[in-house]
C-alpha cells in the first residue's frame, strides 16, 4: 500500500478510530518502559483519588500558565 493511500485511509476514519491510530503511532515512535509506567499509573491514581476525595483542588491551565509566568518576571 502506498503511504498517500494509507493516509487517505486514516484521514476517512471515524474520530475515535483516529484516536486509536494516533495514538499507536506515536506510542511505536517513543516505547514505553514498563517500570516507569506502572510509577506514572500509580502518581494518576493517587493524584485522581485527592481530587476526588476534595483533599486537592483543581486549577485550570490558564491559571496554572499564569502563576508560572509571575515567577518570571
Amino acid at each position: 500500500m502506498k503511504t498517500k493511500n494509507l493516509i487517505d485511509e486514516a484521514i476517512a476514519l471515524p474520530i475515535e478510530e483516529k484516536a486509536i491510530l494516533i495514538d499507536l503511532l506515536i506510542k511505536s515512535l517513543n516505547p514505553r518502559e514498563a517500570e516507569i509506567e506502572k510509577k506514572w499509573l500509580k502518581v494518576a491514581k493517587k493524584r485522581l483519588t485527592e481530587l476526588y476525595s476534595g483533599n486537592v483542588k483543581a486549577k485550570s491551565g490558564e491559571d496554572v500558565f499564569i502563576e508560572v509566568w509571575k515567577k518570571f518576571e
